[in-house]
């Protein structure tokens, strides 16, 4: 079998479709966040079934909850092993801007994240990676090293001057 498209996501599903899912039997399919972004491999479920992923260029990248598979009483679903990340919590504008340019020349990719956000603060995180966590403790920039489930993953960053 090869999986073309995601059928939906557990997180997003509406209130019916998500009760509907709910009664399924779940299989799981857990990925690393570099994994989300590939659009052609092999997969296995935590049942032991393989299967082959083709997602058309342009596709979103996976997600944690994305169902690939919907059968009679069966669901395959996506799992997002936690990333190591930094969680930066700037004191002021001022410091924000400071960190985000110093590691911006780095081109360590970020994701930010308001008070409203399971953070509860307006934080950026970045990657774990041991000269970002010298260069904070230097600056003396508020910081907190966990693993997390990151929403969307970490890429590359492409670079030109």
């Amino acid at each position: 079998m090869i999986v073309t498209e995601v059928v939906c996501n557990l997180h997003d599903a509406d209130p019916a479709e998500r009760e509907a899912l709910a009664g399924l039997h779940h299989e799981k399919v857990t990925l690393s966040s570099a994994e989300l972004t590939k659009r052609v491999q092999r997969l296995e479920t935590d049942h032991g079934r393989s299967f082959g992923l083709r997602l058309a260029g342009g596709s979103s990248d996976l997600r944690d909850g994305d169902v690939l598979i919907r059968e009679e009483g069966n669901v395959v679903v996506v799992s997002v092993l936690p990333t190591d990340v930094l969680v930066i919590a700037p004191r002021s504008v001022a410091e924000a801007l400071f960190v985000a340019h110093s590691l911006g020349n780095r081109h360590l990719q970020a994701q930010f994240f308001g008070a409203e956000s399971e953070y509860a603060a307006e934080v950026m995180v970045v990657q774990y990676d041991h000269t970002v966590v010298t260069f904070l403790e230097d600056h003396g920039v508020a910081f907190a090293r966990q693993e997390r489930v990151m929403p969307v993953p970490f890429r590359h960053a492409e670079h030109t001057h």
